[in-house]
């Protein structure tokens, strides 16, 4: 006889077994997410200090006078120029990689040792190494030099202090998304492309109707991934360009970190903190969705 349960009950022994194991991680989740995440809301609505006269509250000011400061507009389309050159070579190039990797036997286990060891270099001792090779005397420039191509000063103009940045988070983050991209490649089954070639398809074609729907959920994880941390980006600015010359690197985040820390706005900070969160849920919403399309 099927035995039966009463569905009914919140004290049956299936369901506090699970209350009892879930317990102690929600307590977690609470105390370190959704603590934080609430106060940091909250203190978007407050001015003050800690310290001295108190906080209190302001309703929306802080996000009325983020709206008003230029520099917030400039740091956000900085943040935004930022992720979108950042995010695109990282999921583009890994891919390419892994695809190579995936096909040739050869070196495979050195090559993926080799080219995964920037992930787990420190970002400060990174970004030291990469204002060493930048600066005016260093040896990209004496690189150039060879070629009679005049010394740029990379770490002092506006227009070319981003793209170092952003090449050391490219480099960065290229290992870690071509070991992911790799583990996907060899998930999917054999007899697809064996199919796809009797049918008459291309190494392209195979690529674009055996290997990206069979890498969906692989190319999600890493979209998301690698999007949360450029999003998150702080070491490579405080490292290399502290944010200039001109305000032209300062990133969201390290914004957030002069506000709080240099200045002592916590009410501001947090309210550019709270827009970053929800620009990030906003950006992660509709990656998910527009691979889940797909």
């Amino acid at each position: 006889m099927q035995k039966k349960y009463n569905t009914k009950s919140w004290l049956d022994n299936d369901t506090f077994a699970a209350w009892t194991f879930l317990t102690p991680a929600l307590v977690l989740l609470g105390i370190f997410v959704i603590w934080p995440i609430a106060y940091l809301f909250y203190l978007s609505f407050t001015a003050g200090s800690f310290t001295s006269s108190g906080i209190y509250w302001i309703g929306l000011k802080n996000y009325w006078r983020l709206l008003l400061t230029s520099d917030f507009w400039q740091v956000l389309g900085n943040t935004a120029y930022f992720t979108v050159a950042t995010v695109i070579p990282s999921l583009v190039i890994p891919l390419g990689l892994a695809v190579l990797l995936d096909r040739s036997h050869a070196l495979r286990g050195i090559l993926r040792s080799a080219y995964f060891l920037p992930s787990i270099i420190s970002l400060v001792a990174a970004g030291l190494g990469f204002r060493w090779l930048f600066q005016n005397t260093g040896p990209v420039n004496a690189f150039l030099d060879v070629f009679g191509i005049p010394p740029i000063s990379w770490l002092g103009d506006t227009f070319w202090a981003m793209p170092v940045l952003i090449i050391l988070s490219i480099w960065k983050q290229l290992g870690f998304n071509m070991v992911v991209f790799l583990a996907g490649l060899q998930a999917i089954p054999p007899s697809r492309y064996e199919a796809a070639e009797l049918d008459g398809a291309n190494a392209w074609q195979q690529f674009w109707h055996v290997t990206l729907p069979g890498l969906q959920p692989t190319l999600i994880f890493a979209t998301v991934t690698t999007a949360i941390f450029t999003l998150r980006s702080f070491e490579q600015v405080y490292v290399i360009t502290g944010g200039g010359p001109l305000n032209s690197t300062n990133l969201l985040v390290y914004y957030i970190y002069q506000e709080a820390f240099a200045q002592f706005d916590f009410g501001y900070a947090a309210a550019a903190a709270t827009v970053l969160l929800a620009f990030t849920l906003v950006l992660v919403y509709f990656q998910l969705r527009t691979w889940g399309e797909e």
